[in-house]
């Protein structure tokens, strides 16, 4: 047993290694005072400063915050509606459309993000709508592949979900819209955000879509980064990176935090009235 929990605990730290070894080593050269990243000359926090006056990183860092906001939201909006939706099919319906709604998360992004350079295309010379690539196409890009996300953190919640709580939240006085919204979105809000999570993440890391549907005055980081490294990698890349990396950890640490919180408060009401509970059945005896 000793063997087997070592056995355990080793590939734990090797997965763990795996994982965040390159991470570590990014973040560690981001205060490496020389430029190459060959040898490590002294800590400096001057690469933190230089990133805040270089007008291209900044202009494209504030691209993808702008397109991964814009599209993040859209796609939890359409795509808790479109989730809903799809919950209220029958059996056979719901399992044909959530099937079509996993190929785009499946289909190879290059593939995508050809098929919806040719799409705006098509619309703006056969159709002859003023569709150009830039931030409109980019955004609708983004939508288009972050949708499946948002709908496939959804779908499991409303599964959990008692069929029987909205009708009875309209046996109790409430109309639809206000059973919908006091009633269905608090329970399922916890998936929303996920999705919202998971959208704006895969937003943020796009690059192959984003590639094929932007435009010169509107590229992404990833996109910024790729043709930096045609030359060289800036020192200042690694700083940007290490605040995105700590900005994203802080969000899942509060995240965590705050459903530990919740979890904990569900569970002494629970117990609570379990106690009331007991109580009253006691008196009664």
């Amino acid at each position: 047993m000793r063997n087997l929990k070592w056995l355990k605990s080793s590939y734990v730290a090797m997965v763990m290694v795996f994982l965040y070894a390159p991470i570590a080593v990014l973040i560690t050269y981001s205060f490496n005072a020389n430029k190459s990243r060959g040898a490590w000359t002294g800590f400096t926090l001057d690469w933190y400063g230089k990133l805040f006056q270089n007008d291209a990183i900044i202009s494209a860092f504030g691209n993808t915050l702008l397109v991964a906001a814009i599209s993040s939201v859209v796609a939890t909006l359409v795509g808790t509606a479109a989730a809903i939706g799809i919950n209220s099919l029958n059996s056979k319906a719901k399992q044909l459309v959530r099937t079509i709604t996993y190929l785009p998360i499946i289909n190879p992004d290059i593939i995508t993000g050809v098929s919806l350079m040719l799409l705006f295309v098509f619309a703006r010379e056969k159709m002859n709508i003023p569709i150009n690539a830039g931030y409109l196409t980019l955004i609708l890009a983004h939508i288009t592949f972050n949708i499946p996300y948002v709908i496939f953190n959804v779908m499991p919640k409303l599964r959990q979900l008692d069929q029987f709580t909205y009708e009875a939240a309209l046996d109790l006085g409430c109309t639809p819209w206000q059973a919908f919204r006091k009633v269905i979105i608090p329970e399922i809000s916890p998936a929303i955000f996920a999705g919202f999570l998971m959208a704006l993440t895969m937003s943020m890391d796009d690059f192959v879509i984003s590639y094929f549907t932007t435009g010169p005055a509107s590229q992404t980081l990833p996109i910024r980064i790729y043709a930096m490294t045609r030359r060289r990698i800036s020192p200042e890349i690694n700083a940007l990176s290490t605040i995105v990396f700590v900005v994203v950890l802080t969000v899942l640490l509060i995240s965590y935090v705050s459903e530990g919180q919740k979890e904990r408060k569900l569970l002494r009401q629970e117990r609570e009235t379990r106690q009331a509970l007991h109580i009253r059945k006691e008196e009664e005896v």
